[in-house]
């Protein structure tokens, strides 16, 4: 009996279960999609925090090291908030990058603006 051959029915089961298992893969749940935003915005939230605590930390070590309490953690509070606020633009923005970086531009649109386009290498085509 352990020889015998799957009965048809259970074969065309399990195609369709293939099947199923396949569609279900391509196309993204409606809680994969509510978790990808949910994780976004745990990441900004994130960026914040950690960023004003690194600045208050600063300052209050500062504080303590000089002695002149409060004004190293109003100092440092500002700037870590600063800071943050530009990590969470950086995030929104999708640039990734360092501060002051910038997506790079396709060197198609360079070259086509430039008067000469002529060999530069900011002129090379892919293709």
């Amino acid at each position: 009996m352990k020889d015998d051959p799957p009965l048809p029915s259970l074969a065309k089961l399990d195609e369709k279960l293939r099947a199923a298992e396949a569609k279900r893969r391509k196309t993204k749940t409606r809680s994969e999609i509510q978790g990808q935003g949910l994780g976004f915005a745990l990441r900004i939230g994130v960026e914040i925090v950690a960023a004003l605590i690194v600045g208050v930390g600063i300052g209050l070590l500062l504080d303590w090291w000089l002695g002149t309490k409060p004004w190293f953690l109003l100092l440092f509070f500002v700037l870590g908030a600063a800071a943050g606020f530009m990590n969470v633009f950086r995030v929104v923005g999708g640039l990734g990058g360092q501060v002051g970086y910038r997506k790079a531009e396709r060197p198609e649109d360079e070259a086509s603006d430039s008067p000469g386009g002529n060999g530069g290498p900011d002129s090379r085509r892919d293709g």
